[in-house]
């Protein structure tokens, strides 16, 4: 492809913004990406590495370089009678390599089916749902250190992954293009049913507990609450959900009952930014060109025209609707770049 000057990333961000890039390359050779950082023109320029576009909001054009790993390559590197380690390159779709896995049978990563972004991402932001992360799948992953300009590789025991959160948002931060991930997965799988609507839709099913049966219950959850960025776009969940003392989560419960919080180690407990956001009236307004979605509060969408100026208005409206109602921050799950 070469590195494409005035690039428009509105086709690469599934908010859908028109945003422009200085300079834009994918690309699937390791060499190529280490002769372009090496080179002086672009040694200089702000450096961005970008995965699916899907955890994104861009506040105005990027002056700078972004690079898109494009490592599409999945294979098998041990197998075990218990377990199988398969590495896939950054550039796979998410959604791909979950599917992937659940038609060989291979178990761990079900639960985070219909997750957009691509591979490369899911170390970073440690992404989970329905009561699973990546985090307890991963064995390894390898990546370039831009600084040094070398081939790395780093365990999943050094990765200090936290709640959406990784080394590659604190120490590493800005000094890694990640290019495979390697996952350990299950030949024997132990299902994880610790959420309500996911044990109740697989009663309602009265079939056999499969990897396809998760799978496609949660697919189908997901799909109904969160909106298709093709049709409209949005970044799925924009905020994180909040980690409060237990006794905070209590205090609102009495109050408001609806509430179903989740209970943490060391007296901390996990509160659904969903529900502070529903009971804060913005589910299913529109202002302007954005809105909240009508099924998921969680879930800020941009229409046709909307800059990220009023996305981040929103955004911001709704963090101090919720601090003052509630006396909780919630901060964004989305990656903001300036």
């Amino acid at each position: 492809m070469g590195v494409k000057k005035s690039f428009s990333l509105k086709n690469y961000n599934t908010l859908g913004l028109d945003i422009t890039a200085k300079y834009f390359i994918e690309s699937s050779s390791i060499d190529e990406i280490l002769g372009i950082l090496s080179q002086d023109q672009y040694k200089k320029e702000r450096l961005f590495i970008m995965g699916g576009g899907s955890n994104l909001l861009f506040k105005g054009d990027f002056h700078g370089l972004i690079i898109k790993p494009g490592f599409k390559d999945i294979y098998i590197v041990d197998d075990s009678p218990n377990y199988v380690y398969i590495k896939c390159g950054a550039g796979v779709e998410w959604d791909v390599f979950v599917e992937y896995c659940v038609d060989r049978g291979w178990g761990g990563i079900e639960n985070l089916s219909y997750i957009p972004g691509t591979v490369g991402a899911s170390p970073v932001q440690n992404i989970g749902a329905y009561g699973t992360e990546v985090k307890e799948s991963i064995a390894l992953v390898d990546y370039i250190d831009i600084e040094e300009l070398s081939c790395k590789s780093i365990t999943s025991e050094m990765m200090n992954f936290g709640y959406r959160d990784s080394i590659f948002k604190n120490n590493l931060k800005g000094r890694t293009l990640i290019t495979h991930v390697t996952f350990k997965l299950s030949k024997f799988p132990k299902f994880n049913l610790s959420y309500h609507d996911v044990i109740s839709k697989i009663e309602d099913k009265n079939e056999n507990l499969s990897l396809y049966l998760v799978r496609d219950i949660i697919t189908t959850i997901r799909k109904n609450k969160l909106p298709d960025p093709s049709e409209i776009g949005n970044v799925g969940s924009f905020f994180k959900n909040p980690i409060v003392d237990t006794k905070i989560a209590l205090d609102i419960q009495r109050e408001n009952p609806s509430l179903r919080f989740f209970d943490l180690e060391n007296g901390y407990s996990k509160v659904p930014a969903a529900w502070l956001i529903d009971q804060c009236g913005f589910k299913g307004i529109r202002e302007g060109n954005v809105g909240v979605h009508k099924n998921q509060a969680l879930v800020l969408v941009a229409y046709s025209g909307a800059t990220w100026q009023e996305v981040v208005a929103l955004s911001q409206k709704i963090k101090r609707s919720v601090k003052n109602r509630f006396n909780i921050d919630i901060e964004p799950e989305v990656n903001i770049v300036e």
